[in-house]
């Protein structure tokens, strides 16, 4: 069964500041957790209940998985900062 996604408003208007090729890069990969959330480079975020991170490049998704919906909510989207 494919999932689908939810973006929060921010998260969508904070993607559209994304370089085009990275944002393009961003959408596909959803596109692709579509037919499987759990798969690429996921951590479960410790101290979160059911917070989960994927790593692309140097972005990250952060979603919450409702499962029994086959949904997957966005609630950030963000590029990691060297230190």
């Amino acid at each position: 069964m494919l999932w689908d996604y939810r973006l929060a408003r921010q998260t969508f208007k904070n993607i559209k500041r994304f370089p085009k090729k990275e944002r393009e890069k961003i959408f596909t990969v959803l596109e692709e957790m579509k037919t499987g959330p759990f798969s690429g480079d996921i951590k479960l975020i410790q101290g979160e209940e059911n917070l989960y991170r994927r790593r692309i490049g140097n972005y990250r998704i952060y979603f919450r998985p409702i499962k029994l919906q086959h949904i997957f909510d966005i609630s950030l989207i963000e590029r990691k900062q060297s230190h």
